[in-house]
Formats: C-alpha cells, structure tokens, sequence
C-alpha cells in the first residue's frame, strides 16, 4: 500500500480497531495495522488462500482474525461506502447516489460447483450462477448478489433491491 493510500485508509482502520478493541474477549492484535491490510489487500488481489500468505506479512491466523472480526462488523462495506462517498464528492456529485443501473450476468461454473447454488440459465444456454450488480451513474458498485443461473432477472433485481435497502 503506497503512502499516500494509507493516508487515506489510516483514520478509518484506527477508528475501527477502537472498536474492535472495545468488544469483549481476544487478545489485542500485536501486529502493525497497516501489515495486516496490506496482507489484506495482497489475498484479495491475487485470490490466494489464506495459509499462502507470503512470509513477510504477518502471520495468516493473525491477518484472518482480524479480517473476520472486522466483517462480522461490517467494515468492508462499511469503508467501500465511505470511499465511495469520497470519489463522487470528488466528481462533483452527491455523497450519496440517488440513481442506480442494474445488470445481471450469468457465468459458467465449474464441475465443482454445488448443485444447490448453481442453475441453467436456458436463455443463455449456461449452466452456472448469476450475478446482479447495483451500480451508481458513475459506475461505482452499489451491491452485488449472486443467485443461481436459473433465477430470472427480474427476481435477482428484486432480492438485489431488497438486500441494497
């Protein structure tokens, strides 16, 4: 993470640890705030599991903990909202949109996958999930849920709606 994005991320990572330190149990993290982000960012930039985290983060129980106690409050929306907020304000828009473009795309899935979570889209003549996104005029993403392929468009808007509420 460059300085100058930490600059932007420190108040609310510091802001959030208080929280976190006020919630009862657990030991106070001992590792650098900005490490454990940075370890952060790097897994969900290149998709690696959780014990391939590279040697020069901090240790990967120690980084998960943190992301888990961090979700279960809500702090990646949470900060993806504010940064957000920051972005249209600096496009000379309304902190918060008022308008929203919704698409759904259907995707193919693996073998893998289970039977449960996955459908056929027959309109697409694809067997596998669908996503449905929520985007603001500025193309920034409001929401995302993902159905399976089955799911009519219509009825992915209504559950993606009702979830961005």
């Amino acid at each position: 993470m460059t300085d100058e994005r930490w600059e932007l991320l420190e108040p609310e990572a510091r802001a959030m640890m208080a929280e976190l330190r006020r919630s009862p149990g657990g030991a106070p993290m001992s590792h650098d705030l900005r490490a454990v982000l940075d370890a952060i960012g790097y897994l969900t930039r290149y998709g690696i599991e959780w014990r391939a985290l590279p040697a020069d983060f901090p240790p990967w129980a120690g980084v998960y903990a943190f992301f888990e106690r961090w979700s279960e409050r809500g702090g990646p929306r949470r900060l993806a909202d504010r940064l957000r907020g920051r972005i249209r304000v600096a496009c000379g828009r309304a902190e918060l949109p008022t308008a929203a473009v919704i698409d759904a795309q259907t995707v193919r899935g693996a073998d893998t996958v289970a039977a449960a979570s996955s459908g056929y889209d027959a309109g697409k003549k694809t067997k596998g999930r669908k996503r449905n996104i929520a985007t603001d005029s500025l193309g920034l993403l409001l929401m995302v849920t993902v159905t399976a392929a089955g799911v009519q468009d219509r009825d992915g808007a209504h559950r993606l709606l009702g979830a961005a509420a």
